[in-house]
């Protein structure tokens, strides 16, 4: 039997007892299925429940077959044979080849092991051997290592939340191309486009439950659309039908005020007889109330429309980035680096003579591969790293939003974080602004240090662009990297009318695609 994964009525629900996950049925093969959903649909703990590191409140979750989940977080001195398991085995051949394994090690002992985990960090695409401390490899080469030795024990199913962030372009690639190749089932939650696009299937959550779609992201999003289309279409027919049937039920109700008051001014005038009059009364009554009868059941059928053409459209408070100008003129110099050599190794500087100008409303990315000094050249441009040599001149006050949103305090409020970096902003303009990224009322009180990962980032964005005057220079570091794909959607819509100068560093190719860079400069 192939191997499946089968889950029935599952419920899971926060801390706080909010609902996250209801009477949640759906079954998986050995196919590569992407799920996707807004942040906070559930997309990460339906995972966890599946590799059983959490227990269902309700339901029933059968695997038949065995399940690898990517490890991404790491405990200091672990080292590559640990992540795959093969810290003893290779400890036995090493003694073995020593001269010092007991005769039952020798019996025992896993010959070819070295070599099968040499050659799945060969197809990773990383340059370690299996004594390698993890500390010492980039989080993208940390990544790939350990997706190997996820794939390396050929589970039935592999279980991937973000596979792909923190990778450069290399990396991304390499994680694909793992997966092209990985012939078993894999359940990949991500909001890497392209990543996506190599999926069999997508599955979506939403709050209107679960839906299958064959086929990449492309073909999710095109079908969405008609979908989205089709719902919205409906639901203006039954809104029209409805309109049409209380204007007919207005109109039949007029003309029967007008016939009652000519019918009493009739009888009143005694020109015909009562019998006739009698008669006459009641077969208008009998065709008043089959006309009433037939709208009635007009307006019940159109009700019905509606309440269907409304449980296919999903109602989400959507996240509007619509920003005020920021001043800037088109000759305005910006920034300044001339011949700047930094690092955090005075030996051994990553980043050597650089030189850059930034003047006017450019758009410039920063590329190159994990290592390449992307992160260090940020820190020298906002001061946070000090320069070994060179000169580096910020003509206006440069703002960092990086992906873990260190310019917020974990410790303040949302309110009290808008308030601190825009000075000139009121109680009033800071509520407006919150409730656009979605931080209505009480939400506008929440703890920094208490939000998702998706949530700060957006906290951060609101606090960044949605002041009264959006900084003159604004520096992205990844920041797509926990935003849901809507909310990536709406970030590239508002940094198109964004009018200041922007220094980005992103592996995402769609979103540095969608932001109309003036020029890349490629770093290593």
């Amino acid at each position: 039997m192939p191997a499946t994964i089968t889950l029935t009525s599952l419920f899971w629900t926060l801390p706080d007892g909010t609902p996250l996950l209801t009477d949640l049925s759906l079954s998986f093969g050995p196919r590569r299925t992407g799920i996707v959903g807004r942040n906070g649909t559930g997309k990460s703990t339906l995972l966890h429940l599946i590799a059983g590191a959490l227990t269902p409140q309700r339901g029933e979750i059968a695997v038949t077959g065995r399940v690898a989940m990517l490890r991404q977080v790491f405990d200091p001195g672990e080292t590559v044979a640990d992540l795959f398991g093969a810290r003893d085995s290779l400890a036995v051949l090493a003694r073995a080849e020593a001269g010092e394994a007991t005769l039952d090690e020798l019996t025992h002992a896993d010959w070819t092991l070295g070599a099968r985990i040499d050659a799945a960090l060969e197809r990773a695409g990383v340059a370690c051997t299996a004594q390698t401390t993890l500390d010492h490899l980039s989080g993208g080469q940390a990544t790939r290592v350990a997706l190997a030795a996820a794939m390396f024990g050929a589970p039935d199913f592999l279980l991937l939340d973000e596979p792909t962030n923190n990778l450069d372009r290399d990396g991304r690639a390499a994680v694909a191309q793992m997966l092209r190749d990985w012939p078993g089932g894999a359940l990949v939650v991500s909001h890497d486009r392209e990543l996506l696009d190599r999926m069999d299937e997508i599955v979506e959550l939403s709050s209107l439950g679960v839906q299958r779609y064959g086929g990449g992201y492309s073909d999710y999003a095109a079908r969405k659309e008609i979908e989205r289309d089709a719902a919205h279409h409906a639901r203006s027919i039954a809104q029209k039908q409805q309109a049409d049937i209380a204007r007919q039920a207005q109109q039949a109700a007029e003309r029967k005020a007008r016939s009652d008051r000519a019918g009493r001014r009739l009888r009143a005038s005694g020109s015909q007889s009562k019998m006739l009059m009698d008669k006459a009364k009641e077969r208008s009554e009998a065709s008043g109330g089959a006309n009433a009868r037939l709208r009635e059941a007009r307006a019940t059928e159109a009700e019905a429309a509606l309440r269907d053409a409304d449980s296919r459209i999903e109602i989400v408070e959507p996240v509007r980035m619509d920003l005020p100008p920021s001043g800037l003129a088109h000759d305005r110099r910006v920034l300044t680096l001339e011949r700047v050599t930094g690092g955090y190794d005075a030996e051994n500087p990553v980043i050597r003579d650089f030189s850059l100008a930034l003047v006017g409303p450019e758009r410039v990315a920063l590329t190159g591969p994990n290592g390449s000094g992307k992160s260090t050249l940020l820190a020298l441009i906002t001061g946070a790293l000090p320069p070994l040599d060179g000169r580096v001149e910020r003509h206006l006050p440069p703002v960092l939003l990086d992906q873990s949103v260190s310019l917020l305090d974990p410790a303040e409020t949302l309110v009290d974080a808008f308030l601190r970096l825009n000075p000139g902003a009121d109680q009033q303009g800071c509520r407006a602004v919150l409730a656009r990224f979605r931080f209505r009322a009480e939400d506008a009180l929440k703890v920094v240090g208490t939000l998702s990962g998706g949530q700060r980032l957006r906290a951060g964005l609101a606090c960044t662009l949605g002041g009264p005057q959006p900084p003159g220079l604004l520096i992205l570091d990844e920041p797509t990297n926990h935003l849901d794909l809507e909310a990536t959607q709406a970030l590239e819509s508002a940094l198109a009318g964004y009018d200041g100068a922007m220094l980005v560093v992103s592996h995402d190719a769609r979103f540095l695609d969608a932001l109309g860079l003036t020029r890349r400069i490629a770093l290593g």
